[in-house]
């Protein structure tokens, strides 16, 4: 059964939204259809200029666990996300971006799989969808802060942390990358994070997207091993190499 509007549910999810009216109703349709209930959903518009914000208000008035919220001046996915989790009342924390949507068995194989055990910051395999293209991206069963670091295994919209571990951590303020970040900082703290390998989510590419671009998502990470990992130029270049050919082979 849905959570009463006053208890706290178990998750929260974070979803920022610019310009999303043409797509971000699957997405938002994909968390209702959850077979974990227990959840609420905190839209965050992103300035937009479109029907975002009215789809929003839409949402959460047909469905008391979503909630909308919406900022005047453009803050960019990472402090959206932080400003929705601002406002989060769920142990654990979970991401969806509009253009990206989940398997109904999402929440409840990943939150079980978390309580049973004991880890703190999970994840799950997912579909990457290109047009009629198709391919299912393999994660590993466990991964280190050191692991991570030399590729980003953990998609933003598998991820999962519990705030009873960690109390709740916003994305660092970073254009592209600020979930990368994120999850150092987490692993930095837990030493190891832990992968249902089986594909729970799909991400739909879409062009223009800010994922969309390679050479300035390479840039970005370069930037991210260099000011937030603090590594030094031979480490930072040696981190990358393996990032980039592990994102080769994953696909």
């Amino acid at each position: 059964m849905p959570t009463h509007p006053d208890k706290q549910p178990l998750a929260s999810v974070l979803m920022p939204a610019h310009n999303a009216q043409d797509w971000m109703s699957r997405a938002i349709r994909s968390v209702c259809d959850q077979r974990c209930a227990d959840w609420e959903l905190l839209i965050v518009d992103d300035a937009s200029d479109d029907g975002t914000w009215a789809m929003a208000r839409a949402a959460a008035s047909q469905d008391s666990r979503i909630r909308a919220l919406s900022s005047p001046h453009r803050l960019g996915a990472a402090e959206a996300r932080n400003m929705a989790l601002a406002q989060a009342r769920g142990r654990f924390i979970a991401f969806l971006d509009t253009d990206d949507a989940w398997h109904p068995d999402k929440l409840h194989l990943q939150i079980r799989f978390m309580r049973e055990t004991s880890t703190a910051l999970s994840y799950t395999g997912f579909w990457r969808v290109r047009g009629t293209r198709e391919h299912e991206v393999r994660v590993p069963p466990e991964i280190t802060r050191d692991g991570l670091l030399r590729g980003n295994v953990i998609g933003c919209l598998t991820a999962v942390y519990d705030s009873h571990a960690f109390g709740k951590v916003p994305m660092p303020p970073l254009p592209l990358r600020h979930d990368f970040a994120l999850w150092l900082d987490l692993l930095a703290r837990a030493g190891m994070a832990q992968g249902l390998t089986r594909p729970l989510a799909t991400h739909y590419r879409r062009k223009g997207s800010l994922s969309s671009h390679p050479l300035r998502a390479l840039s970005a990470t370069w930037r991210l091993y260099r000011r937030h990992a603090a590594l030094g130029r031979a480490s930072a270049a040696m981190c990358l190499s393996s990032h980039v050919i592990g994102r080769l082979l994953r696909g």
